[in-house]
């Protein structure tokens, strides 16, 4: 696997990693006053099932308000994941 690009389990869903070096806090909604529901451990890789505008944060990979939905009821801010865009690369969440 090379780092820094997308790899694709399946056809259907492409991980993204996150940024080198990073343990990621996973919330309930797009926004830091949303509570935590887990940490993604340095090194994790993420599927984007689909993308929503939220609160704007800053991180490694810019400053955005793009927040990735990685599992029912779970974002992480897009400025911490690798997806080689900044805009959206999922459907926007319904």
């Amino acid at each position: 696997m090379v780092m820094g690009s997308p790899t694709s389990a399946n056809a259907a869903v492409t991980y993204y990693p996150i940024a080198p070096g990073y343990s990621v806090n996973v919330r309930s909604g797009p926004g830091t006053q949303y509570s935590v529901v887990r940490t993604l451990a340095v090194g994790a890789h993420v599927p984007i099932s689909c993308q929503r505008p939220g609160e704007t944060i800053s991180g490694p990979y810019g400053t955005t308000n793009i927040w990735d939905n990685i599992a029912n009821g779970q974002y992480v801010s897009d400025a911490y994941v690798n997806t080689g865009s900044d805009g959206y690369v999922a459907p926007r969440c319904s």
